[in-house]
């Protein structure tokens, strides 16, 4: 479809004629270029149908993808400077800002929001890669240390999903000061025994790589997922080797140990529900009884079903071979 893109639609505009149909309409898949309709690639979760690959997701659809019902709570995020070294490249960074703003209501690029997962309640805090990259700044530090304090005042584990090419350089050291201000909101969600659980989206590198992101007491990935801190370009012309196949995406981080699970995002809700449910009641819910105690109750009979029961380590074996039976 690129002659409609690139020939047909420039004429048509030239002439004045507005085509009535959106440009948006149909999304190329970056893995196998197929064309994708975007209401059939919304309900599949922006994961391709014919090569399966896991396109970048909205912070917004990522929130409802993940909530009971799809519903949750967003939070005000601390008002923070707009442009507090006045940078400027080509152009202005707060005409960058407003570009990135304009027609959202998202003040930067990360999303907290608070409900519940298997009517488990969780804060989630998402990163948008559409709004410039997902770079971490001040914005961004403020709003994760928001949504810790969040979790440690619900009682409620603490999920974040990185999706961000690093620090913002347009804010310099204030940028890089966020890297360990999100450390410090991770061990207060540990401080207060919550779950701190990561999701590693494509892509994941730079500062949020090397701070809050590689801290998860569980750490996930997305298929394919690129996570990392330098990019592969400048690794290989650094030590001037060849690196290997699958460098730094998703599969070659969990053959390596640095990724504990990846998971396809139609799994990942169940997944962190199971986890969720398993990090906040490992205890079992059946009882547990001694050998003794189920001994002294092998006579008794009851009219109740029998409730299930996890006995203790085994012990020596009945000399007789069988358990004691009422007279």
């Amino acid at each position: 479809m690129s002659w409609l893109t690139n020939f047909v639609r420039p004429k048509l505009r030239a002439l004045g004629i507005k085509p009535d149909v959106p440009d948006n309409l149909w999304i190329k898949c970056p893995n196998c270029e197929q064309m994708l309709f975007h209401r059939e690639l919304a309900a599949n979760l922006h994961v391709c149908h014919y090569c399966d690959h896991h396109l970048r997701l909205p912070a917004a659809d990522r929130l409802a993808m993940l909530f009971d019902e799809g519903a949750f709570q967003t939070i005000e995020l601390p008002e923070t400077i707009a442009d507090p070294l006045r940078f400027r490249d080509r152009r202005r960074y707060s005409e960058r800002l407003r570009d990135a703003r304009h027609g959202d209501d998202r003040r930067d690029a990360v999303l907290v929001g608070h409900g519940t997962m298997g009517g488990h309640p969780a804060v989630v805090a998402a990163f948008d890669f559409g709004f410039m990259g997902g770079s971490m700044g001040v914005a961004a530090g403020e709003s994760l240390l928001a949504a810790a304090n969040l979790a440690v005042l619900q009682d409620a584990p603490l999920i974040v999903v990185p999706a961000s090419g690093g620090a913002r350089m347009q804010e310099g050291i204030l940028s890089l000061m966020q890297m360990p201000r999100t450390v410090i909101g991770v061990q207060q969600v540990r401080e207060a025994g919550l779950p701190y659980i990561v999701v590693l989206a494509d892509p994941t590198t730079g500062g949020v790589t090397a701070s809050f992101a590689m801290l998860g007491d569980i750490a996930l990935a997305e298929p394919g997922a690129i996570v990392g801190f330098a990019g592969t370009r400048v690794i290989q012309e650094t030590i001037r080797e060849k690196l290997p196949a699958g460098f730094q995406r998703a599969e070659y981080l969990h053959d390596h140990g640095m990724v504990d699970m990846v998971v396809h995002r139609r799994a990942l809700r169940d997944r962190l529900i199971s986890l969720i449910g398993l990090l906040r009641h490992p205890r079992p819910k059946a009882e547990v009884v001694s050998l003794e105690r189920r001994g002294e109750g092998a006579g008794k009979t009851s009219d109740k079903a029998p409730q299930e029961k996890v006995g203790a380590a085994p012990g020596p074996a009945d000399p007789k071979g069988s358990p004691a039976k009422g007279a």
